[in-house]
């Protein structure tokens, strides 16, 4: 065979090859049609861990790498196939790792790169990906890129973060009021110059108008694949682009400042910066990201997400912060109704059903559990644990399970504000204190909304500190654990576990929950959820009641069909003792229902 045939050979194989690899990374047309058109991504599910609090392995107190390694088949029975760590990153720990000091060091609370190496591959021998927070708004204070910014106005470093002149009587740039409260502007007596943060004063932000920069960025994030990371959660993104004009803002408070949400979120312009990334990062790559984008309404996602968006899912807070309609003063929460909630989800579907993928989730570290947060104070949790988890399991998308929701854990209420670790829980307690709240009221508020309600410790089984550490956790075990927690629930046919490993399981098998079709059924009920999941060979309709009273809905309307042999596939009464037998047209309190052939 002469060269010119075997270069002819060579270039049609590389061609073949691309092209192959090329279809595996492109997202196409994901409304409908077979799984094998989805990516890995699409067909998985995901769980975040919290890592300070998820299993400790050398008895300090504090989560670690080799505690999820000897976790990892917990998550597998769950059908995980990507895992999202809190930052694992060199940190002061000033937010709890979101404040990084070196993006390519291991926290050494946490392990080393060795440990981290090993549970990328032991991750990957059991199918599950290793997904990286990214935290690129902002650094650490003690970030060797801000100790150089803030020792001169020209160094090499001097334009890497947010700089600005006092105002001529010497006060902050603007008005702004950062997210955890007080100036979103620190003095700096090295600089003669105030610097912008969004977060805390530990957390200053990085300027991504520096093309320098975002190079920076986009080395880190493209050494982690190289390390075998699969996909990326970008942290507080709609805050990377602040306007040009730094001028202030509408006064809401009693300090005279002005929320910096409003002021800078998703800053026209935005969209180019995370262009660039996708450009150099992940753009034909077998990787995924997920971008935190609160304040992305349904009908913006179009722009972020998809064929021609910059991610491959965001976390949009629409179905979350229900809460805030009415005011979003941190304090002074609104109410709800179901079919806010319904309405919620079913836009974003709707957004998300011909181009783009949608993350379901319910929890995360930021917010409180879900339980108390959807349903009142009174309600089974074990009931309502189940309802829930019949959502998320079942909608379109890529469900996002967070540590200990799969086992119903709730919200704590301790004694004190001084019992509460969480940053932002203070500065929104001083916040309730200066709205004229009492003390008790503050607290309330806290119990209600504080992310540490997340943020205590897994429960694993019924020994000392629940099976977490050998020593003292860092948060207090919620006192619960006896009953709640992995161990014990995985005996129980009828526990929060058990369900989510049945529906988990029953997903995997039914490729309609993959890749079917979302509509919204019953959409003017106020106690029933109901949708269908529909594709060319199969049909799935799910009811969930949200109340804690029996409900009946006309089958006929949800569209269930006795005669073409439709039935209950599953209940989550179906295994709870001394219960009447599940039937179509009647659900009992918060009960949740899958009906198909």
């Amino acid at each position: 065979m002469n060269r010119r045939i075997k270069a002819i050979i060579s270039i049609f194989c590389l061609t073949a090859i691309i092209l192959t690899g090329c279809s595996n990374m492109t997202n196409n047309n994901l409304s409908e049609g077979s799984s094998d058109d989805l990516l890995w991504w699409q067909k998985t599910n995901a769980y975040e861990i919290y890592v300070n609090s998820f299993q400790d392995s050398d008895g300090d107190g504090y989560g670690d790498l080799n505690g999820i390694r000897s976790k990892l088949d917990h998550l597998k029975s769950l059908g995980v196939g990507a895992v999202w760590l809190t930052p694992v990153y060199e940190s002061p720990m000033m937010d709890n790792g979101y404040d990084v000091a070196d993006y390519y060091a291991i926290n050494p609370r946490y392990g080393t790169m060795e440990d981290m190496d090993a549970l990328i591959k032991e991750a990957d021998e059991k199918g599950i990906h290793v997904v990286m927070d990214l935290v690129f708004n902002h650094t650490s204070d003690q970030n060797e890129w801000f100790l150089a910014s803030k020792k001169s106005r020209d160094n090499e470093y001097s334009d890497w973060y947010i700089w600005r002149d006092p105002k001529e009587d010497g006060s902050e740039p603007n008005n702004w009021r950062s997210i955890f409260g007080g100036s979103a502007w620190t003095w700096c007596e090295e600089r003669q110059q105030y610097y912008l943060h969004t977060f805390a004063s530990a957390q200053p932000d990085l300027n991504w108008e520096n093309p320098d920069v975002r190079q920076a960025l986009c080395d880190i994030a493209n050494f982690w694949i190289e390390k075998g990371a699969g996909g990326f959660r970008m942290d507080a993104i709609p805050y990377i682009k602040k306007p040009a004009d730094f001028s202030d803002g509408p006064v809401d408070d009693s300090e005279g400042r002005a929320d910096i949400h409003k002021m800078t979120a998703n800053t026209d312009g935005i969209l180019d910066f995370l262009s660039e990334f996708k450009t150099k990062v992940t753009e034909g790559k077998d990787v995924f990201t997920v971008g935190e984008a609160n304040g992305v309404s349904p009908d913006q996602l179009k722009y972020w997400v998809g064929s021609e968006g910059v991610f491959d899912m965001i976390f949009e807070f629409s179905h979350v912060n229900l809460d805030f309609k009415e005011s979003e003063t941190w304090c002074k929460t609104g109410s709800w109704l179901l079919t806010d909630l319904k309405k919620a989800l079913t836009d974003s579907q709707k957004a998300t059903a011909s181009n783009g993928w949608y993350p379901i989730y319910f929890e995360n570290h930021d917010k409180p559990r879900s339980i108390d947060h959807f349903f009142p104070g009174n309600t089974d949790p074990v009931l309502a644990g189940k309802a829930l988890g019949t959502v998320l399991l079942t909608l379109r998308g890529t469900p996002f399970i967070y540590q200990g929701e799969e086992l119903g854990f709730t919200n704590v209420a301790w004694d004190s504000i001084d019992d509460y670790d969480d940053l932002n829980s203070h500065s929104q307690y001083e916040i309730a204190l200066s709205e004229g709240f009492s003390e008790e009221e503050a607290l309330d508020c806290v119990h209600r909304l504080s992310r540490d309600n997340a943020r205590t410790p897994m429960q694993w089984d019924i020994s000392d500190q629940a099976g977490f550490t050998t020593g003292t956790p860092w948060l207090p075990v919620h006192d619960d654990y006896i009953n709640e927690n992995a161990e014990t629930e995985s005996k129980d046919p009828s526990s929060v576990l058990s369900w989510y490993r049945k529906l988990t399981s029953f997903r995997s098998e039914k490729a309609v929950l993959i890749n079917g079709a979302y509509k919204e059924l019953l959409p003017e009920s106020e106690e029933i959820y109901a949708f269908e999941r529909k594709n060319e060979n199969d049909r799935i309709v799910i009811l969930v009641n949200f109340t804690g009273e029996d409900v009946s809905y006309d089958p006929e309307k949800a569209g269930i069909d006795k005669a073409a042999g439709e039935k209950i596939l599953h209940s989550s009464y179906e295994d709870i003792k001394d219960s009447a037998p599940a039937s179509i047209g009647n659900l009992r309190p918060y009960e949740a229902v899958l009906i198909g052939r």
